[in-house]
């Protein structure tokens, strides 16, 4: 298996989720709380990035976008309604076949692939992997697989936790002791801190536009903060 892929024991927990991937209730019920605040930072930097149309309902037709370990579509179908050509990929089989059935069903028109990123023979105008880096085995060659399949002027959205102790009291501890989600999702091991991927992305001739936490509390929920000690998203372009 190629270095950039993501592990097989991951593409097998992953793919178990299939069944009850869009039940908001389900399984990956943390996903869906988290995807809405996901999007309002992709809009954001895609409006800006590319100057586009805030008040726009199709900003991305004509661009390209693919969404690497797509799971079963939860970013690739709205980024499909916002216009764009999507493809998304992901290593699990099982994810892949319910992303089909699901985007057929919504009468969406989305290119999925089951795996690797590096077999994608295309460049895109964005590019987003979320919650994709902590679960592959090399995650600098990754990123370089990333970068490699962005167009000219094109942007790159990236989402992983932080690697730090509330994050490791909330997402493993709490989260997967309580089964809010599947135990053996995360490998503490794995998270990266923005400030080592900002590093990793610089080497690979990246520039970092803007990085956000993702932060919760009782009264907002899951939102949008300069807090980056629990999950954080980031924006980057080719320097």
């Amino acid at each position: 298996m190629a270095k950039t892929s993501i592990l097989a024991s991951e593409a097998a927990h992953f793919g178990s989720m299939a069944g009850d991937w869009w039940d908001p209730k389900g399984a990956s019920a943390m996903l869906h709380k988290l995807n809405p605040v996901r999007l309002g930072f992709v809009r954001e930097q895609l409006d800006r990035h590319f100057g586009l149309d805030e008040c726009d309902f199709s900003p991305l037709s004509g661009k390209s976008a693919m969404d690497v370990g797509c799971g079963a579509g939860l970013l690739a179908e709205p980024l499909a309604r916002l216009g764009a050509e999507v493809t998304g990929v992901d290593a699990a089989e099982p994810l892949i076949e319910a992303a089909r059935v699901h985007a057929a069903g919504q009468g969406l028109a989305i290119d999925y692939v089951a795996g690797e990123v590096a077999d994608v023979d295309k460049q895109f105008d964005l590019v987003t992997a979320m919650e994709v880096i902590e679960h592959v085995a090399d995650p600098r060659d990754f990123l370089a697989t990333l970068v490699s399949k962005l167009a000219d002027g094109g942007l790159l959205i990236l989402s992983t936790p932080n690697k730090t102790p509330l994050s490791r009291l909330l997402t493993i501890t709490l989260a997967e002791g309580t089964g809010r989600i599947p135990k053996g999702t995360h490998d503490y091991d794995m998270f990266i801190p923005p400030e080592e991927l900002t590093a990793m992305l610089e080497g690979l001739g990246m520039e970092v536009i803007e990085t956000k936490g993702i932060a919760f509390s009782p009264s907002k929920g899951l939102h949008l903060s300069e807090d980056l000690k629990l999950n954080y998203l980031m924006s980057a372009r080719k320097a």
